[in-house]
């Protein structure tokens, strides 16, 4: 069940830095906010909130390259996804790599297939695509 108590916690802590909040069902919220808020975001729901990182997912958007960034209260099984939203023509955000080691593959694959950068990424070297296609060529993109 949405808790609607870290709801209010993470927009109280935040204010300033949310666009927009959703509540998708029950069990799962979004809460889209500006790209340079990501850091101090992150940081909010694992060390305050104690939220879980679980992964994180991007699609190409007529809004921008969309990474929503998903985490989880374990104990209550409420998924929060905090979603940013990057302009197709610079799509640079914050690497969550100092943060949670497990971004580091998720950030390379969508580096690899979107063409997202991830600023202070410690090694954006390409993860599944060897001689798979061409520099500069992003199978995710829909240009």
């Amino acid at each position: 069940m949405v808790s609607i108590k870290d709801i209010d916690n993470i927009k109280n802590n935040l204010k300033g830095d949310i666009i927009e909040t959703e509540i998708k069902s029950a069990a799962r919220a979004t809460i889209t906010i500006k790209t340079d808020a990501l850091i101090r975001a992150a940081d909010y729901l694992f060390n305050e909130l104690k939220y879980r990182f679980i992964i994180a997912s991007a699609l190409d958007s007529e809004r921008g390259f969309e990474i929503y960034y998903h985490f989880s209260n374990d104990s209550t099984g409420l998924v929060a996804n905090l979603r940013v939203i990057l302009p197709k023509n610079k799509p640079d955000v914050e690497s969550l790599t100092s943060m949670f080691e497990a971004a580091n593959w998720i950030e390379r694959e969508m580096h690899e297939l979107f063409g997202i950068n991830f600023l202070n990424h410690p090694n954006l070297e390409k993860l599944i695509s060897e001689g798979n296609w061409a520099k500069g060529v992003y199978p995710y993109r829909k240009n």
